[in-house]
């Protein structure tokens, strides 16, 4: 499906990230990958094991996506090692969670620059090479919280809401291109990032889902890799939610 495809995929050194699955759904589809983090040894470690499983290609390169520069470089440095770039996920993010009274200034520019502005980054550094080739796929992580709110989250659902305009925006612009824009909002899912929540949180937040089990990265790497693929070039702008029917009615 993905024969030859390169795919770069930002914060997905981590293991038990969103990121990560992701990066090993599209491999396992034949898809080269582009591991993208702050350490370069940690997206190296992943590279290595991508490469090693599913025979792909893979490398690390290593990019904090609040500097354009850096970004910049990542796109480009996935054509120079791997000779094209095809699919671009944003998805790094942080958590720097408070109640709205007691949020810090820190937490928020923190947030808003990593969840928002790294996506603006992103969508500008992929699209400016896919216009060259007159396509692409750009698939943004957005969440639940962007589209209902969240209790002690001000900072990162806005910022998600941010990158709903941002994918909305991007995709009437560049469909002319024939790239794709599109955006997953996933519910609760049990990562690295929300396993440091409080236990009483997480509960609440898995009871959100009406279904009977909670989702897993895998969930969200599974819809990634069909707004990425062919089948899905006819669909631009969309959010796609991937939240146990949290969010049923919206």
């Amino acid at each position: 499906m993905f024969k030859d495809q390169v795919a770069v995929i930002t914060g997905s050194a981590s293991p038990q990230g969103l990121g990560c699955a992701t990066a090993e759904a599209l491999a396992e589809k034949g898809c080269n990958i582009v591991i993208s983090d702050i350490s370069q040894e940690n997206c190296d470690k992943t590279a290595a094991m991508i490469a090693e499983k599913y025979g792909v290609k893979a490398v690390g390169i290593a990019a904090n996506v609040t500097k354009k520069d850096d970004v910049v470089a990542l796109a480009n440095g996935a054509v120079e090692k791997l000779g094209r770039l095809d699919i671009w996920v944003n998805n790094a993010g942080v958590l720097r969670d408070d109640l709205f009274m007691r949020m810090s200034e820190e937490a928020w520019d923190l947030v808003q620059s990593v969840c928002l502005k790294g996506v603006f980054f992103g969508i500008q550094a992929a699209a400016k090479i896919m216009m060259k080739a007159k396509r692409g796929k750009i698939v943004n992580i957005s969440s639940v919280a962007g589209l209902v709110g969240s209790p002690g989250q001000a900072n990162y659902a806005s910022a998600k809401a941010g990158v709903i305009a941002l994918t909305k925006t991007g995709a009437r612009e560049y469909a002319s291109r024939n790239i794709c824009i599109n955006a997953i909002a996933p519910g609760f899912i049990q990562t690295g990032m929300t396993g440091v929540l409080p236990e009483k949180i997480k509960e609440e937040l898995a009871k959100m889902s009406p279904l009977p089990h909670q989702g897993t990265p895998q969930d969200i790497a599974r819809a990634v890799r069909f707004l990425a693929s062919s089948e899905a070039d006819f669909i631009t702008g969309v959010v796609l939610r991937v939240d146990g029917g949290a969010a049923i009615g919206l």
